[in-house]
This record gives structure tokens, C-alpha cells and sequence, in this order.
């Protein structure tokens, strides 16, 4: 998008366009941030933009975004969305207030960046290996952590767990991004990425309470399933009717602000609206899990996490300029 000089004044700067812009036209400027214009401006005349504050924005259809989550500018398709893909798409701010799927526009504070109380690629966090005579996979390039078995038949165990846990009535929000990398050769292997009170060292269906995303790690099944227990209800793995695919990331938001009624989204998509995941009978504290396991088996297995991050609230409802 075209920029060029500018100049600071409070929230607005002036910038000399190098090309026509349009007023609401998002653009990035020479620093990497977002930017509103104002008014037309016309190439090589000098006009204001927007870069700080609450601007609202065209939102890609179909999508929800939380209140405090980030969100990118879709540069081909010219609309807000939860993350970017690989052309050039950048980080336009925090959304202000929760987006409805149907709605066409939302609200951003520009340039500004969620406050996370957990984050993986920021934060401690535990991993308990379970293996005896194989060589697991436990590796982190950039913010990539990997995990993976090898093809030897012995029940194997990896996961991220972390340090820092919250209370279940914080106002929770869970965000994930992750992958199948490899799949296993056989029905053995089971990923679950949410939040839970523990981890374990063989069966994440035996932690007591948990909500979260469970992907059977197989090629013949690439269902992504949810499910939760508080330690007196237990809503067993679901089919969301999201699949994956092998080497892609995908992304999962886990809304806990109500733990009696979580809501659960798939890159942007309100999965299984009507089941009441609920945790409201949990006692807490929770964490962050990323939990990678396989029964005894030769089968191989890897799996990634670009990201695994809790924000909370004292409330929500957004924010005013």
C-alpha cells in the first residue's frame, strides 16, 4: 500500500501519499504499523492517517473475533481478520468488543497488542517426557515447539504444561495454533491442546478437568474433536466437523469468560454451539496444555505449537478512546 513521509501529531500522522488513497482505506506505512486514512488524499498531496486509538474496519465474513484478541489485516481480500496468512497480510491491532460472525465491520484499537498473562513463546513451562528406550522429538525453532515419537514400540508421552495457572472465574480466554506434522501410522497416538489442572503421564482423558481440542493423530482420521470434564460432567470428544490438514496450522480460541458454557472456535468458526462444554463444577486452578501421547506402538508421530497463550479480565465489553 502506498506511504511515504510523515510526521507525528497525538494519534494522526501526515503523510505525503505516493499513490491515491481513499478515506477508511487501510494501509501499512514504512514502520510496520497500521494506518487509517482519513480523508482522500491524492498522489503526492499530503493527507492524515489514523495510528493509535479505536478505528473501525471491514471484517472478513463468516469469522468471529473475541474482545482483547488480536487481529490482522487480510491485504488481498481488504478486511480484519484472527491471523494472517502467507502474503502480505500484517498485524493491524486489538479487537474492541466481540464481533458477531454476520457482521461486516469491527472495532480495533491500531497497533496495540493483547496482554497475555501466559504465553509459550514467552513464558516457563513443564514438559514430562514419558518414554524408555525410544528418542523423543522435543524441539523449539523460533516460536515452533515440536514434539514427536519415534518408531519404537513403547508407550511415549510429551507435552508443555504451564507454570503459571488461573483461576476459573478470571474471565479466561485459551488461544492455540498448531499442527500435524506427521502422522502416525496407527490409531495410538491422541493430541489435546486447551487448558486443564494438570497433565498426565499416559491418558489425558484421565485429568480430572480440562476443556479443549482432541485430535486423534492418524491419517485415516483428521477430524478435530472438543471436549470437557469438571470432575462431575464429562462431555466425551465430539466430532466439530472442522478437519485438518496434514502441515497446516490451525488455530483455536477457547472462550471461558462463562466456564459453565464454554465456546470453542475454529479459525474464526463457533464449533458446536449448542453442547454445553462446562466446567463450572471445576475447582481450579487451570493452565495451558499441549499434550502429545501414544500407547504401545512402533507408529511415529509429530506435532507442532506456534502458539499457546491465555489472556484474562476483570471484565469484558470492550473499551473506549
Amino acid at each position: 500500500m502506498p506511504e511515504a513521509l510523515y510526521r507525528c501529531e497525538g494519534h494522526v500522522l501526515e503523510i505525503t501519499a505516493v499513490a491515491a488513497l481513499t478515506a477508511g482505506e487501510v494501509i501499512q506505512l514504512a514502520d510496520g504499523r497500521a494506518a487509517l486514512v482519513q480523508q482522500d488524499i491524492a498522489a503526492g498531496a499530503v493527507g492524515s492517517v489514523q495510528v493509535h486509538g479505536i478505528a473501525r474496519i471491514a471484517k472478513t465474513a463468516s469469522v468471529v473475533l473475541l474482545d482483547g484478541q488480536e487481529a490482522h489485516w487480510d491485504h488481498s481480500a481488504n478486511s480484519g481478520t484472527y491471523f494472517h496468512a502467507n502474503d502480505r497480510d500484517f498485524f493491524i491491532g486489538t479487537v474492541v468488543g466481540d464481533t458477531l460472525s454476520a457482521a461486516t465491520t469491527m472495532d480495533v484499537w491500531l497497533n496495540e497488542r493483547p496482554q497475555y498473562i501466559i504465553d509459550a513463546n514467552r513464558d516457563p513451562f513443564a514438559t514430562l517426557p514419558v518414554f524408555t528406550a525410544g528418542v523423543l522429538v522435543n524441539r523449539r525453532s523460533g516460536s515452533r515447539h515440536a514434539l514427536g515419537f519415534s518408531a519404537t514400540a513403547e508407550a511415549q508421552k510429551l507435552d508443555l504444561l504451564s507454570l503459571r495457572s488461573f483461576p476459573l472465574a478470571s474471565k479466561w480466554i485459551f488461544e492455540a495454533m498448531v499442527a500435524v506434522m506427521v502422522d502416525a501410522d496407527a490409531d495410538v497416538a491422541d493430541l489435546f491442546v486447551g487448558v486443564a489442572n494438570a497433565t498426565h503421564a499416559s491418558d489425558h482423558d484421565t485429568i480430572t478437568e480440562s476443556c479443549g481440542v482432541h485430535v486423534d493423530v492418524t491419517g485415516s482420521n483428521v477430524n478435530i474433536h472438543a471436549e470437557s470434564d469438571d470432575g462431575t460432567t464429562e462431555v466425551a470428544s465430539t466430532d466439530t466437523t472442522k478437519d485438518l490438514t496434514l502441515g497446516t496450522p490451525f488455530h483455536i480460541v477457547i472462550d471461558g469468560r462463562n466456564p459453565a458454557d464454554c465456546q470453542i472456535y475454529i479459525n474464526g468458526v463457533n464449533v458446536l454451539p449448542s453442547s454445553v462444554f462446562g466446567i463450572s463444577a471445576a475447582t481450579g486452578p487451570l493452565k495451558a496444555l499441549f499434550h502429545f501421547e501414544k500407547s504401545s506402538n512402533d507408529s511415529p508421530g509429530e506435532v507442532a505449537c506456534d502458539m499457546l497463550r491465555v489472556r484474562i479480565a476483570e471484565q469484558s465489553g470492550g473499551v473506549t478512546a
